[in-house]
């Protein structure tokens, strides 16, 4: 029970805080800012239809996870930017350059769980005996993370070809993001604590 009710209210709930915290973001760009508006919209309506119905069809799953799959895409991309752009190096950009890197984890899940749903066994290691999708899912959130991180274990493995490029992009993405990203944000600081001696 305490699993049905975290993937059914809580973890929607969480993820449409997200989408609120994006519109502060972006607040400084209309168009950014209405189109999370429209999103966060479209979310509450497929929760507020699924507490009604006391369940979620297919379809309105597609939707949710396509929302989400959007507003990742553009997130990221909103905190790199202003992460870069930023002059001098404070505790916002340090927890914005942290936020960029969490960001691109739940792109490469949402790309990778896409992959699996196109062309289910693109990927070896996501199920125990008797697991469920859920489960699949939850393997591929780890999945995406231990590859963007370069970490690779080997319990998860790209079987179809475009599960295998898939994981490649996505480690190259992490090793770009903390070599170039990082490096610029730490170059900042020490060009801005120069300046204040």
């Amino acid at each position: 029970m305490p699993i049905a009710l975290y993937d059914s209210v809580i973890m929607p709930i969480l993820f449409m805080l997200n989408i609120l915290f994006g519109l502060l973001l972006t607040s400084k760009n209309k168009r950014l800012t209405q189109a999370f508006a429209i999103l966060f919209l479209i979310l509450i309506v497929i929760f507020g239809f699924n507490l009604i119905k006391k369940s979620e069809s297919n379809l309105l799953s597609f939707i949710r996870f396509g929302v989400y799959f959007v507003f990742y895409i553009f997130v990221t991309i909103e905190i790199i930017k202003q992460v870069l752009k930023t002059k001098s190096v404070s505790k916002n950009v340090i927890t914005g350059l942290m936020s960029g890197y969490i960001s691109m984890g739940f792109l490469a899940f949402f790309m990778f769980t896409t992959i699996e749903i196109a062309v289910p066994g693109s990927f070896k290691g996501l199920l125990p005996a008797g697991g469920t999708f859920l489960n699949k899912v939850d393997a591929l959130l780890y999945y995406s993370y231990i590859t963007l991180l370069t970490i690779g274990y080997g319990d998860i493995v790209p079987l179809t070809d475009v599960a295998r490029k898939s994981s490649f992009f996505v480690g190259i993405l992490g090793q770009f993001y903390i070599i170039i990203v990082t490096t610029v944000v730490v170059e900042k600081y020490i060009y801005n604590s120069r300046n204040r001696k």
